[in-house]
């Protein structure tokens, strides 16, 4: 995914800067502890997916 970015944490949505060299799932949230995902990944794009989705069923 190259240099940059950012790491995204699926339950807060915390936001972190992405450290070179080191995994966005080997990183932990600060703010509730869940393991990060990298921003644009496959992972994060499924999230999102589901989020959507979820939100097109409430209304």
């Amino acid at each position: 995914m190259g240099v940059g970015g950012y790491c995204i944490c699926p339950k807060c949505e915390k936001r972190m800067p992405h450290n070179r060299g080191v995994p966005c799932q080997d990183e932990r949230c600060p703010e509730c502890g869940a393991k990060m995902l990298r921003e644009g990944s496959y992972h994060h794009d499924l999230l999102e997916k589901k989020r959507a989705e979820k939100r097109n069923k409430e209304d």
